[in-house]
């Protein structure tokens, strides 16, 4: 079973929330939270594998809850937002939260973020995740710190998270660069372990502030 924690701080959604989830076989609500200190209460007490987490929440909001999640679990978070909140996004991604999605998604896309957090993928929706992507990555200058950091890696690994902050699937991928699927899976895996990355937002993110990738570049 995969087991989530809701947090947002209106009722009504948690309830339609949990209606959902819990009608799957696969799927099991284990708490409830209505701000990002009760988040944070709640993955403590239940050792959640996924938290759904809203942005804007009382006491604490749903950036500095995922954080304090992230550095103290091993539960991945899944940030709810809307379209008009990038900066909160941006925050989100460099805290290292495993996928966004839209409160108006369809409650298949719920379901299937769900599974997919769980199952250690990231979801790069790109509807929210390549967008707020681009404006976070729209700075001046790289960061030195990550230039540094890319050194590490073999030429093809640097190949692979250029295609990997572009969106491609591991087909894609593969096919782009003429190799087999388990091959891209494996220069994902290094180049997540060398750069201390958690998952492919984190890596996504990465590639922007380092500068191998510069937004509108092709």
């Amino acid at each position: 079973m995969i087991r989530v924690v809701i947090a947002d701080d209106e009722a009504m959604i948690r309830a339609g929330l949990r209606m959902l989830l819990d009608h799957q076989p696969d799927i099991e609500v284990v708490g409830e939270a209505a701000d990002g200190v009760q988040a944070r209460d709640e993955v403590r007490r239940t050792s959640p594998d996924v938290v759904l987490m809203d942005v804007r929440m009382p006491r604490a909001d749903g950036i500095e809850a995922a954080r304090h999640i992230l550095a103290e679990s091993e539960a991945r978070v899944v940030i709810l937002t809307t379209f008009d909140e990038d900066e909160a996004v941006r925050q989100a991604l460099k805290a290292g939260v495993s996928g966004f999605l839209l409160k108006v998604a369809p409650p298949e896309q719920l379901v299937h973020a769900v599974r997919t957090v769980a199952a250690g993928q990231a979801l790069l929706d790109p509807a929210v995740t390549l967008r707020v992507i681009e404006s976070y990555a729209a700075a001046p200058a790289a960061d030195p710190r990550a230039e540094a950091r890319l050194k590490a890696l073999t030429e093809r690994e640097v190949d692979v998270l250029r295609l990997v902050a572009r969106g491609r699937s591991n087909a894609e991928i593969a096919a782009d660069l003429y190799l087999g699927e388990a091959t891209v899976k494996t220069y994902i895996s290094r180049m997540l372990l060398k750069l201390d990355l958690r998952d492919r937002v984190q890596a996504v993110a990465f590639a922007y502030e380092s500068g191998l990738i510069r937004p509108g570049t092709p």
